[in-house]
């Protein structure tokens, strides 16, 4: 596909600088860009490659002053990062779409397939299964029974669904992911064995959830396991039993949910946060990467940092003193060492 910068400002509402006619038929990255491309620039330290890239037209915020003569031409729009990221989905929807039953596909009779559904090869589609409109169910997808699909999901290949789970409109699962697994539930017994706790709850992800890939969400042992409305998870998250994540929360790879926390909404947490088991977490925590939550987060809004985790002022506090530690420890001994003297003496 090709678009004139004219077609680009158009529809994202933006303001041209330089040759409305120029044709871009690729996007590429402002310090990879070439003839023809189209790239953005939002974070002000890559700057200096908007003066020497190759891109035919660059996106960038109404406020950016350029220091030098810029070769491209210009879209000013209110945010640059936005506006590239609405040309990306238009490409993405723009893609032809698979479409069709794959004939190796089982579907039980019982299954209710929606309308301009793509079902592909060596799936598995359970005994009263519902699959909305149009939604693509990729090869090797198993989809336990009595699960319901809302309208236009993408279910990506390897991906397991266990029985009894739902999973509303407009849904991502990336492949390898296993929706609704067994909660980790063992009672101890006096023989020092475990006994399995059958789990015979569910999962419910809301509309507009993103599921990335090897995500594990475990059902719930009564009740459900619920991902709210618009909730983004990263590549292996492990979500456990009964947990909540409120509406529009994100969270990066390698987090851990312990069984029946409940997440607010709005959050974000970085990289391997662990949260341990039974909490409440505020609307809008923010927990920096490889943080860990013992206790609840009451207060809304609130930035943590650290293992465990506290407050960020109080974090940035302590991370002077981390620096110090072995200039305090010497400090000490040689403090000791006076003591011990002045003892004998």
């Amino acid at each position: 596909m090709e678009f004139t910068a004219t077609t680009i400002a158009g529809f994202l509402n933006g303001e041209i600088e330089g040759n409305p006619d120029v044709i871009v038929n690729t996007i590429a990255k402002i310090e990879e860009g070439q003839n023809g491309a189209l790239s953005f620039l939002a974070n002000p330290k890559y700057e200096h490659y908007i003066y020497e890239t190759k891109s035919s037209i660059v996106l960038v915020n109404k406020s950016f002053v350029s220091s030098a003569k810029v070769h491209a031409t210009l879209i000013r729009v209110e945010n640059s990062y936005e506006a590239f990221a609405s040309l990306l989905r238009l490409v993405d929807h723009a893609r032809p779409r698979k479409k069709g039953i794959h004939s190796t596909a089982i579907i039980e009779t019982t299954a209710k397939i929606g309308s301009d559904v793509f079902i592909g090869p060596y799936t598995y589609i359970g005994e009263n299964c519902v699959i909305g409109d149009g939604c693509s169910v990729y090869p090797h997808v198993y989809i336990g029974d009595n699960t319901t699909l809302g309208n236009n999901c993408t279910i990506n290949p390897g991906v397991k669904v266990y029985h009894d789970c739902i999973i509303g409109e407009g849904c991502i699962v990336h492949a390898g992911s296993v929706i609704g697994s067994d909660g980790f539930g063992f009672a101890p017994q006096s023989d020092n064995e475990y006994m399995k706790i059958p789990q015979i709850g569910n999962v419910v992800l809301e509309d507009y959830v993103e599921i990335g890939a090897n995500v594990t969400i475990d059902r719930a042992t009564m009740g459900s396991t619920i991902i709210r409305k618009g909730v983004k998870l990263d590549n292996l998250i492990m979500i456990g039993h009964n947990v909540e994540v409120g509406e529009n929360t994100v969270m990066a790879a390698q987090t851990g949910i312990s069984g029946s926390t409940k997440v607010g909404k709005n959050c974000m947490f970085g990289g391997q946060v662990g949260l341990a088991g039974h909490l409440k977490i505020a609307n809008g925590t923010k927990i920096g990467a490889q943080g860990g939550i013992l206790g609840d987060v009451k207060e809304e809004n609130t930035v943590i940092l650290g293992s465990p985790a506290i407050e960020l002022r109080q974090y940035l506090k302590s991370s002077v003193v981390f620096k110090k530690l072995p200039e305090l420890k010497l400090k000490i001994d040689l403090l000791e060492k006076e003591i011990e003297s002045l003892k004998k003496k």
